[in-house]
């Protein structure tokens, strides 16, 4: 997986904010588009989600896939593939740093590998596609001050 596309923006509010939305799966079906069902399978000995099923559904593309996650506080989580249908490897992070004013910078990096072949330049266009849309939706969730599910912050 050398290959990562990757995207950031600067979202207002602390990463603190930022990282309680990332990780209060629960509400992924409300802003990300895509997941229509998540399920926390197993958590880190300090709450947040350790494995996650999450059902998408985008369009031409439904699978169902088992992500395990890596907490570094409210710098980062990756997380990487345990199964999927469709993909042999998805692995991504958000990265986040203060960016001023109160700001935090969102770095959000991701490389697909799936089991049907295709072109290098439309993977690459396919995931920041998804990084986009999944960029702009986590600022859209954050800034508008929707509160996270009650257990979700660590």
């Amino acid at each position: 997986m050398a290959e990562h596309t990757r995207s950031s923006t600067t979202i207002d509010a602390t990463p603190a904010e930022i990282m309680a939305v990332i990780a209060d799966f629960a509400a992924y079906p409300a802003w990300t588009g895509e997941v229509k069902e998540i399920e926390v399978l197993a958590e880190h000995p300090d709450g947040r989600a350790e494995q996650v099923r999450l059902l998408l559904d985008a369009g031409a593309i439904k699978d169902e896939h088992v992500l395990a996650y890596t907490w570094d506080g409210e710098r980062k989580v990756s997380w990487t593939l345990v199964k999927s249908q469709m993909l042999r490897a998805l692995d991504g992070s958000y990265s986040l740093a203060p960016a001023g004013r109160g700001g935090t910078e969102v770095t959000y990096q991701l490389a697909v590998d799936v089991k049907i072949p295709m072109l290098g330049m439309i993977k690459r266009k396919a995931e920041k596609v998804i990084i986009d849309r999944a960029l702009a939706g986590l600022k859209k969730r954050v800034e508008s001050g929707a509160k996270s599910a009650p257990g979700a912050e660590a």
